[in-house]
């Protein structure tokens, strides 16, 4: 896919892994529709980006009328949508039992809710928009969607139940969901992020930032939001990646605590 003239829906887009993707489509020609909740976030991104290049829509990733109008919101303003990026995402720290009792249930439905009913959510509806598009190579290609996932679904810590479960989910829908979406020329792949340096990460003492550096085999260090963007550019541009998770994550596995 040459994505110059093309149309991304990013969530999360305004910070973190979202806004790195963001930043990267646009410089590659692209028009971006970040899905957030954080408007002062997402106006600092169109003032970098531009307002011709980048346009908001408040979207609560996991509420079905939400993603739907906004969707069409997008499909009306750039005339068309060929990308996917689901980066919104929660976590929170429980363990199923411990000394606080059970996890409680409702904090565990709404991580599972945002992360991968949204996920869902929005990649269903950006399908159905994409199925709508002229074919821009021969192979009869028309879109791609981009989930994001966590190396905690394969290797989840303590206290990572909910997340693990959550991202595990967005891993095990990648196959099927390409599947069901072959025949309209629309692929599905999964990237599986290690620990990267999101704001997140800004708060932490110096000491426990070299710790989680330490605990990466190669390159020793945090992964960056422009390499997770880069290789999104590479799963929308080449048109014979589908159906698959990359881990990306400098060969991190991630120990119980």
């Amino acid at each position: 896919m040459d994505l110059q003239g093309k149309v991304a829906i990013v969530t999360g887009g305004a910070s973190g892994l979202g806004r790195g993707t963001a930043e990267a489509y646009v410089a590659k020609g692209a028009k971006v529709a970040i899905f957030d909740m954080n408007e002062d976030n997402a106006k600092e991104v169109i003032d970098q980006l531009g307002a011709d290049n980048v346009a908001f829509w408040k979207v609560n990733v996991a509420d079905e009328d939400s993603v739907k109008d906004a969707v069409a919101g997008v499909v009306e303003k750039f005339g068309a949508l060929h990308i996917c990026n689901n980066f919104a995402g929660i976590g929170n720290a429980c363990k199923t039992f411990g000394k606080k009792g059970v996890f409680p249930l409702d904090q565990y439905q709404f991580v599972i809710n945002v992360n991968l009913v949204g996920t869902f959510n929005v990649s269903r509806f950006a399908a159905e928009a994409m199925s709508k598009n002229e074919a821009f190579n021969a192979d009869g290609g028309r879109g791609v969607i981009i989930n994001t996932a966590s190396v905690a679904g394969y290797e989840g810590q303590v206290g990572q139940v909910a997340y693990s479960a959550s991202k595990g989910g967005v891993i095990g829908m990648t196959v099927p969901m390409a599947r069901d979406l072959a025949s309209y020329g629309i692929r599905v792949n999964t990237i599986v992020p290690g620990l990267i340096h999101t704001p997140l990460f800004e708060a932490l003492p110096e000491q426990a930032y070299q710790s989680l550096e330490s605990s990466v085999c190669y390159p020793p260090r945090l992964g960056q939001p422009s390499e997770i963007a880069h290789l999104s550019v590479f799963i929308a541009e080449n048109d014979y990646l589908n159906a698959e998770c990359i881990r990306l994550d400098g060969a991190i596995r991630m120990q119980p605590r």
